[in-house]
């Protein structure tokens, strides 16, 4: 399947943390882990319009590695694999 977000929003994969913590222990899968705050951007929308109509691009483009808002994006599920659908505005950073 598919995905093209539409207007200012981004398809992004996210980036799992480490399955240890910082003293070396081993966390099993039912830890109770935080929401992931960076990803991969896959697909962008066409842009946002303005007042007059006209589309503001985007700043960020597929392959692009970004920091987002923790609880700004939507959980997705395609094909067994979870993606985050977010609007621009929640991305913060482009990391390079």
């Amino acid at each position: 399947m598919k995905i093209k977000p539409i207007s200012d929003h981004v398809l992004i994969e996210p980036i799992k943390g480490e399955e240890k913590s910082k003293g070396g222990i081993l966390l099993p899968q039912t830890a109770e882990k935080e929401r992931p705050e960076q990803g991969k951007i896959i697909a962008v929308g066409p842009g946002k319009k303005d007042k007059t109509g006209k589309i503001i691009s985007m700043e960020v483009k597929p392959g692009d590695m970004v920091l987002f808002t923790k609880y700004g994006p939507n959980e997705i599920k395609i094909d067994d694999q979870e993606y985050l659908i977010a609007k621009e505005e929640d991305i913060l950073a482009i990391i390079e």
